[in-house]
């Protein structure tokens, strides 16, 4: 094996290793997600769980992060949760940070 060869193995095995971590990053920060947007919705624990795979289920739906907010938007909207749209994304993206140092300590 060349030296070019070694190192765009050394690149792709990194690259996939990222986009793992990414992923895994991602799916704690719905479940964190779920589990904050239960709470505002008042669901007891039970619920909250069910509630939060819901949310991570919910980011299958389309690439991106769109699926995601536009579930939890809509659930706040019908019941009435008082949250404006920067208050849901800033959410997003601190759970996303806390998520990630999460999985890094882990790993």
């Amino acid at each position: 094996m060349s030296t070019f060869d070694k190192r765009e193995e050394a690149f792709e095995n990194k690259f996939a290793h990222d986009e793992e971590l990414r992923f895994k990053a991602m799916a704690r920060r719905n479940k964190l997600l779920g589990l904050w947007a239960a709470d505002k919705l008042g669901l007891d624990a039970e619920k909250g769980e069910e509630y939060a795979k819901s949310v991570v289920r919910a980011d299958f739906e389309e690439p991106g992060d769109d699926d995601v907010f536009r579930k939890i938007r809509k659930d706040f909207d019908d019941a009435g949760v008082d949250q404006s749209d920067h208050q849901i994304r800033r959410t997003m993206d601190e759970l996303l940070q806390q998520a990630a140092e999460q999985i890094q300590k882990e790993g």
